[in-house]
């Protein structure tokens, strides 16, 4: 059921509701809410811990608070939800909300397979609820300035890029049961970290045409792999290098992508402002058209609340958001190749993961040395 033609933020605000109240719901998504306060009223909060969630509502000036995700949905009838518990239960959540007429803003990772992922898409309506994943590095002025620099040709063709995930995640963090398990977090720091870093070089570069990589068990005792490497090419011709890693002490995010005439360079970490952004203009360029180059305007910085802002938009007006259907699954096919061609040392060809292919239900794929004791007899089934 769609919400589109009966939703005007100049009638009335949009009705909100978190879903899981943990860190990144406390410390990202209401505050986030709290801001679009004058388009959106959080009316409710979900949480299967009692104490956790009666606190979160505390917190947070919100009025009703459920242990029963079906009961919130059909009492409270929210415009929307947002999903922030582990991925496990993305899909289960994310499909009951879409079908009693709730759009969604998930976040990350959104499902742990492309089978869960098409699921959800069957789920939607022809014209909403549609269900959006959080990627919140798209939605910063600095990559929308790069975008469209690099959509208009004006630096030449992107030749050459880098896309870099190295962070550091101690036992501590893995001591934590969902994480480093296929079946609960759906990868390793290929799917639960750099994701975000790879989604924003597929944003800029376009769809990928191949992949060829490798994965690694270094040092974390997890079924999932702890670092990831990775060779790209992009339709469009350029080729990328992707690490994803938590093994690295010294943490950096970074995109670099070096085209005819200038080379562009994103360095932060978590997130970055338009200072984090470089532009490199090669011999001959004019000092004004470089100038205009590295005018972004104003300062958005990447943010939860600037793909919150982009979202509710969307929720009133009736439209797709960017980061949902083929414009959020484009990442998540990668990662899947990603791993195909890690686990069965192929090349991987962009849609070659379909109905059928054993990484199309689990992102292990059934692997021998990767795939959790029986699982790969499942996914043969």
């Amino acid at each position: 059921m769609a919400v589109s033609s009966s939703v005007h933020p100049e009638a009335r605000r949009l009705k909100a509701a978190i879903v899981g109240t943990g860190s990144i719901a406390r410390e990202a998504h209401l505050p986030a809410l709290q801001e679009l306060q004058s388009d959106v009223e959080t009316v409710a909060a979900f949480d299967i811990d009692t104490d956790a969630v009666a606190a979160f509502c505390a917190d947070g000036s919100i009025p009703h608070a459920y242990t029963d995700y079906d009961t919130m949905l059909t009492e409270q009838r929210p415009d929307f939800v947002v999903i922030c518990t582990p991925p496990a239960v993305h899909r289960e959540q994310t499909v009951a909300a879409l079908r009693a007429g709730a759009w969604v803003l998930c976040e990350k990772p959104p499902c742990p397979s492309l089978a869960d992922f098409d699921a959800i898409e069957a789920a939607e309506g022809a014209g909403g609820p549609y269900a959006a994943i959080v990627f919140q590095h798209r939605f910063g002025s600095g990559a929308g300035h790069v975008r469209n620099l690099l959509a208009e040709g004006a630096m030449g063709r992107p030749l050459v890029a880098h896309c870099q995930t190295t962070w550091y995640r101690d036992a501590a963090y893995f001591a934590v049961p969902w994480r480093g398990r296929w079946e609960t977090e759906g990868g390793g720091p290929t799917m639960g970290h750099g994701i975000h870093q790879m989604d924003l070089l597929l944003d800029l570069l376009g769809p990928w045409s191949e992949v060829r990589a490798m994965a690694g068990r270094l040092v974390h005792d997890v079924e999932t792999e702890d670092v990831s490497t990775a060779l790209v090419r992009f339709e469009n011709g350029a080729m990328a290098t992707v690490v994803n890693s938590v093994l690295s002490p010294d943490e950096v995010s970074r995109i670099r992508i070096d085209c005819e005439r200038a080379t562009v360079e994103l360095t932060h970490l978590y997130g970055y402002s338009n200072a984090n952004w470089r532009i490199t203009p090669a011999p001959g360029v004019s000092p004004e058209e470089a100038g205009a180059w590295r005018d972004m305007g104003e300062d958005v910085p990447s943010s939860h609340l600037a793909q919150m802002r982009s979202f509710v938009a969307d929720v009133a007006a009736g439209r797709r958001p960017a980061s949902s259907g083929a414009g959020g699954r484009t990442s998540l096919e990668l990662i899947a190749g990603l791993y195909k061609s890690a686990f069965t040392d192929t090349t991987v060809h962009a849609g070659e993961i379909g109905p059928g292919d054993p990484f199309h239900r689990s992102l292990h794929g059934g692997a021998p040395g990767w795939a959790p004791a029986g699982a790969a007899e499942e996914v043969s089934l």
